[in-house]
């Protein structure tokens, strides 16, 4: 088991493998993290494949003294989907129709068990995806880190360069304001 630091020099060198390890170790956090932002398929495998791209551009950037290997791309992914929020900034579905989510479980029946389940799930997620797009950039941004992608406090105060106790703040903040959307939605 290579570390971070040493995977990340083989890639310098222009070890492909090792790149390949990279992209394969950390492209499902990044593609749910970029999916949990966008709250589209679509935009969140193009926005995958563009933070990948990015990564690869400013890999030799990563000091593994300054932390995990996954924590700086994170970083870098974050970056990414700020920047590309704020470039197309219009008000866009956060769903596609249920009849093209369905195309796309025929598609790929591995992300979808049946088609019952696909629906349930996709009403689900479009229900907290909906209501996460509704609480403001900061709050949304570290509520997904933590209770979506699991990050600790000190990872996250880390990767947006906050103290902890503004992550704290944050993400009770947050929780109370995506708690209250879900109960006033299902209220009506």
């Amino acid at each position: 088991m290579q570390t971070d630091a040493e995977l990340v020099r083989r890639c310098l060198a222009g070890d492909h493998v090792s790149w390949e390890t990279i992209v394969r170790q950390h492209h499902q956090r990044l593609y749910n993290l970029a999916y949990r932002f966008t709250g589209r398929f679509d935009e969140a495998e193009d926005l995958t494949q563009e933070i990948f791209m990015k990564i690869y551009r400013t890999l030799a950037s990563y000091r593994s003294e300054s932390g995990a290997l996954i924590t700086w791309i994170v970083r870098v992914g974050r970056n990414h989907m700020i920047d590309h929020y704020r470039k197309y900034k219009t008000e866009r579905a956060t769903t596609d129709s249920i009849e093209v989510e369905y195309e796309k479980a025929e598609e790929n029946p591995a992300r979808y068990p049946t088609p019952g389940e696909a629906l349930e799930k996709s009403e689900l997620s479009r229900r907290v995806h909906h209501a996460l797009l509704r609480i403001s950039e900061d709050l949304r941004e570290v509520v997904i880190l933590r209770d979506l992608e699991e990050f600790t406090y000190e990872e996250i105060a880390d990767m947006l360069k906050a103290p902890l106790g503004t992550v704290k703040s944050r993400i009770n903040r947050g929780r109370a304001e995506l708690a209250k959307l879900l109960v006033k939605e299902r209220g009506a």
